[in-house]
């Protein structure tokens, strides 16, 4: 049982629902990140999604783009993210997901990036460029490796989609909550929730929901329907807020006030 499955398999034995923060490596240093990976588990993270900084990123709205581009001016690679993922593994065992395009991962090397994230202490991936169809070889090296491979689903996704997902995921499921690039929101798209009864048809894989979400209200919300809700773009803007010395206790304090502990 991977580390992901057993902490939402406790998550639901104690009838409790789980919290996803995105930050992306890096930002502000990949020091500050070691030690804010380290805080967010504190804070009661389930699991923490960690971005790997990207050049072109399409998906990303203007505050992760921005991370990125932050991030980047360090000029480091992933074998240095997962140099800092060992080093919080020392410290905590929350799982861990690299978060990333496909064009760094095949750069560094997929059996490479299995291999070596697996003794880091990495515990899936997701690719958001990779599609189910085209993903049957990287899937078969992550599971090779005890590696949870985690897809993205969105409101437009057909049945069929749906269904491919939920024959080629492990770990649990990402619901984008709407169409369009990550940010902060108002408010939470009811295409959401009926989203996640569609995929509950065809898997029984714990399902996230991200994009938009950003205040207590929106993750209360999405705890009514679904196993966790991520958060992503509230928590980059605060890092990108926080000075040097403030930027771990803010974010954790972010963190808590996000799920009222």
């Amino acid at each position: 049982m991977s580390r992901i499955t057993k902490t939402f398999s406790n998550l639901k034995q104690e009838n409790r629902t789980g919290f996803i923060p995105f930050i992306t490596a890096g930002d502000p240093d990949l020091q500050t990140t070691r030690e804010l990976i380290v805080e967010l588990a504190e804070a009661g993270a389930t699991l923490v999604e960690l971005g790997i900084p990207f050049t072109d990123p399409m998906a990303d709205g203007p505050v992760i783009q921005r991370a990125s581009e932050r991030a980047l001016r360090h000029r480091f690679g992933i074998e240095d993210v997962l140099q800092i993922v060992a080093a919080a593994r020392v410290l905590t065992d929350v799982p861990i997901i690299l978060f990333s395009y496909l064009n760094p991962l095949l750069q560094f090397g997929l059996e490479r990036l299995a291999g070596e994230g697996k003794r880091a202490g990495i515990d899936g991936v997701l690719v958001t460029d990779l599609v189910p169809e085209e993903a049957v070889e990287f899937s078969s090296i992550l599971k090779r490796n005890d590696l949870d491979m985690i897809f993205l689903i969105a409101p437009t996704s057909t049945d069929e989609r749906l269904r491919l997902v939920s024959e080629h995921a492990s770990g649990f499921i990402y619901a984008v909550s709407r169409t369009g690039i990550t940010g902060a929101r108002e408010q939470m798209s009811a295409e959401a929730e009926k989203l996640v009864r569609r995929m509950r048809r065809f898997s029984n894989l714990p399902v996230a929901v991200g994009f938009g979400i950003s205040k207590p209200a929106h993750v209360a919300d999405v705890w009514r329907y679904a196993d966790a809700a991520v958060v992503g773009s509230a928590i980059v803007n605060e890092i990108e807020l926080s000075q040097p010395a403030t930027v771990v206790s803010r974010v954790g304090k972010l963190a808590r006030q996000l799920i009222q502990i």
